[in-house]
């Protein structure tokens, strides 16, 4: 269900219509390795993708938190943006962002509308043959290029929905191409270990194209695993792609915990930046900001003989905003939403808690999707957290309570696992269980405790709608 922000009844409705239509189709969860349909829509188009340079954003975690800093940053230069996010945490315009912002819920409709007699050829097309129609993944990535096209911007920030090598999104060639750390995660479609992972994840390392003036792709790779490196290396030299690689041509420097965030003295491609202040939290997304300025100096032209401007640069990270990453939503008790949707997720989000707050007592509240490691994430939380609430976050794709609260409990044990019905009920639970406590301490200990809900992107989605939160 579409959460009611505000916007047109009449939009919500249409939008309502479409994305049913959309949910029709192949999910996202399911990829197949071509880029057939994808390419033959784009071609219908007037291959819209080609009509700006882009930034391509892969990897298995901190892709959507490096996307959007790189989006910020960008802005804070004067560019236009296009930036493809997904999931989406809220609402689907969440995904095609213009200037920073989702598109309205009535331009989202205009432009399937418009795209929709291209879509159903290539589907006739595509059946015709003894294949499937076109996934929503794709129809949703060809909206947002279309869009782009349109408005039109001077850059676009693309986000990987799954994978690389055969995502929908990869029938662009970018001029950097990004990858953020990579994990195991997605191992029915992608390969079950690193290398094999990486190999997916690398597809977007590409020559570039032709132009007048020739123009070199750089890949800006973030800290991995040596299998992964290794994959990444090779296909930057096959794709005579110049490299930056984090702890080599740029790195963190310096990191210390600030009130709402951190301030950060990162090594660039064209020096040092200081005195940064990032309103987000976590080592890691320090990591990500170094990796975000990389991909921007490189998508400048920064090197050794040019910086970019120190100023614009921390007007840029300032500005920066993760939407359901360790975001507070609440005081007294401190309400914390957190995307987490995997065991290497958890893990950073366990390191951060312990690290940057000093909570006292802190309850979780979990809902993990069924394809997901379960007693991964839970046995990465264990550590930090005083008790559970295991719930179910609405969605189709949810672990089931009865499947989730035995895992919750080998984990925790029985005497610190509670269950509840819904997102809501649950948040109550945990959020009580946090006054309770508080009640039987001293004065002002309200303050030591904390509630932070987290398991899956949807999971803190509907947390953001619960209280209130706009979509960003």
């Amino acid at each position: 269900m579409l959460p009611a922000f505000a916007a047109d009844p009449d939009d919500l409705e249409e939008l309502r219509a479409v994305e049913a239509a959309l949910d029709e189709r192949w999910p996202e969860t399911k990829i197949e390795p071509s880029l057939t349909r994808i390419a033959a829509l784009m071609q219908l188009l007037g291959s819209p993708q080609d009509a700006y340079p882009a930034i391509h954003v892969a990897g298995t975690n901190g892709k959507s938190s490096t996307t959007r800093m790189i989006d910020a940053l960008l802005i804070a230069f004067s560019r236009r943006t296009g930036r493809v996010t997904s999931p989406h945490l809220q609402l689907a315009t969440e995904r095609i962002a213009i200037d920073g912002r989702p598109i309205s819920a009535a331009r989202y409709v205009e432009v399937y509308r418009e795209l929709e007699p291209f879509i159903d050829l290539v589907d006739q097309q595509s059946s015709a043959a003894g294949g499937p129609r076109m996934s929503k993944f794709e129809v949703l990535t060809a909206m947002a290029y279309a869009a782009f096209a349109e408005a039109p911007v001077d850059v676009a920030v693309i986000e990987v929905g799954l994978g690389g090598r055969w995502d929908a999104t990869n029938v662009i060639t970018a001029d950097v191409a990004v990858v953020t750390p990579i994990g195991l995660d997605h191992t029915e479609y992608l390969g079950t270990d690193l290398a094999s992972i990486a190999s997916e994840k690398a597809g977007i390392i590409k020559r570039a194209r032709e132009r007048l003036v020739p123009h070199d792709t750089v890949a800006v790779i973030a800290a991995q695993e040596p299998a992964a490196m290794d994959v990444l290396l090779r296909q930057a030299v096959e794709a005579d792609a110049a490299v930056a690689r984090e702890g080599a041509e740029f790195a963190v420097l310096e990191r210390r915990v600030a009130v709402g965030g951190q301030q950060l003295t990162l090594q660039g491609l064209g020096g040092v930046y200081d005195e940064i202040f990032l309103p987000l939290h976590g080592e890691h997304q320090a990591h990500n900001a170094a990796v975000a300025l990389a991909a921007v100096e490189a998508f400048f032209g920064a090197g050794a003989d040019r910086q970019l401007d120190l100023d614009t640069v921390r007007a840029g990270f300032a500005d920066a905003a993760s939407p359901g990453r360790l975001e507070r939503v609440r005081s007294a008790p401190t309400v914390l939403i957190d995307a987490a949707h995997n065991p290497h997720g958890a893990r950073a989000l366990a390191q951060t808690l312990t690290d940057e707050f000093g909570f006292r007592r802190l309850i979780g509240v979990v809902s993990v999707l069924a394809e997901k490691d379960a007693a991964g994430i839970l046995a990465a939380l264990e550590p930090v957290l005083d008790a559970v609430v295991v719930t179910h976050n609405g969605s189709p794709r949810a672990l089931e309570i009865d499947v989730l609260g035995p895992l919750a409990e080998e984990v925790f044990g029985e005497d610190r696992v509670a269950t509840a019905p819904t997102m809501l009920d649950a948040v109550e639970t945990a959020v009580a269980m946090a006054d309770e406590d508080a009640d039987s301490a001293d004065p002002g200990a309200l303050s030591g405790t904390g509630v932070v809900i987290t398991g899956s992107v949807v999971t803190a989605g509907v947390a953001r709608s619960l209280f209130g939160k706009e979509p960003q």
